[in-house]
């Protein structure tokens, strides 16, 4: 087993967000499977390894460098190239294309699907997030009846549908770091989350989508945009309520309705448990198994399949015409 480098940005201060968070986790649970070890490369960080001082190692073909920061990834695949590199993908969308030497490992399916199509000729694994066991149902008094996080919602709802809703219920809008979100998620009846706004004005996908089913996970009716990864595993009308439906006074009547009424969501543990660490470890291991014996054969073989570039699909195109223009003439004949 090679060792697994992560390589992030940083490990905190401005660098601080979902997908970090996500990123640290995967390499908790990595470290369960092989040795596994987090590498900065744009801030320097004490007790944690530099990038550009590893890279002055002379043999590093024993370790295979993970790399998931989605607007660094064009020039650290560049910068690692001679190396064993694996792309963590976690949204879908940025502006890069990648050799059919870096395996891709997606954190959802409409991910793996994106990938899938972009990069016919690489090895794609779909590798969810985890949603550790903290996040359940407590069966707790709910007190409040909305709860909304402002990062990524989009103006219509933080500027007309939570507004209307304070005239009618108990609403709480969170601004800034939670320090137990479980907890939080345990005193709520209904959660909103509306990022489609968000990701369309970044030009990529929701990766995820981590808060609807933590919200989910502890009981919470969840109104949600089913944009990106959130169409993984949202199912409006089965498990969740499509937010944004068609007006504003429509959402209000919908989330007043499941406030006023004693529904709760009646999702089975079997629900959650693809999400679960131990189905997360299962596949790691399959996983990592795999691309050890894929950087085993890439050293002794070079990718002979064509690749999908802009000039190779126009002479695909010019030859579809001339077959059609040849079957139409001696059609004729």
């Amino acid at each position: 087993m090679r060792k697994l480098y992560f390589l992030v940005p940083g490990t905190g201060g401005k660098f601080a967000c979902g997908g970090l968070w996500a990123e640290l986790k995967a390499f908790k649970l990595a470290q369960q499977v092989c040795s596994a070890e987090v590498v900065t490369y744009r801030q320097r960080e004490t007790g944690k390894l530099f990038l550009d001082d590893l890279l002055q190692k002379p043999n590093l073909d024993d370790v295979i460098f993970v790399i998931s920061w989605g607007f660094d990834i064009a020039k650290l695949a560049k910068k690692l190239q001679p190396y064993n590199v694996v792309y963590h993908a976690h949204s879908a969308g940025y502006k890069f294309s990648l050799p059919a030497s870096i395996p891709i490992i997606t954190v959802s399916r409409n991910t793996m699907g994106y990938w899938g199509q972009k990069a016919p000729n690489s090895l794609v694994y779909y590798l969810p997030n985890e949603i550790s066991y903290d996040f359940k149902n407590l069966h707790l008094e709910r007190d409040i009846d909305v709860l909304v996080q402002a990062r990524k919602s989009s103006e219509y709802l933080l500027n007309q549908l939570i507004p209307a809703l304070k005239q009618k219920c108990r609403v709480q809008v969170v601004n800034s770091y939670v320090e137990d979100l479980p907890g939080l998620f345990n005193r709520v009846k209904v959660y909103l989350y509306d990022s489609a706004e968000y990701w369309a004005q970044q030009n990529v996908s929701e990766g995820f989508g981590l808060q609807p089913m933590e919200a989910m996970a502890c009981g919470c009716q969840v109104f949600s945009s089913i944009n990106g990864g959130l169409s993984d595993y949202l199912d409006p009308g089965f498990n969740c309520y499509k937010i944004a439906g068609y007006s504003q006074e429509y959402d209000v009547q919908r989330v007043m309705k499941v406030i006023d009424s004693t529904i709760s969501p009646n999702l089975s543990e079997d629900f959650f448990a693809e999400y679960r660490p131990e189905n997360i470890i299962q596949r790691l291991r399959v996983i990592i198994a795999e691309l050890n014996e894929f950087f085993d054969h890439k050293k002794h073989h070079s990718s002979n399949i064509p690749s999908l570039t802009r000039g190779r699909l126009l002479n695909l195109f010019i030859q579809r015409v001339n077959k059609k223009f040849r079957k139409k003439y001696f059609q004729g004949l």
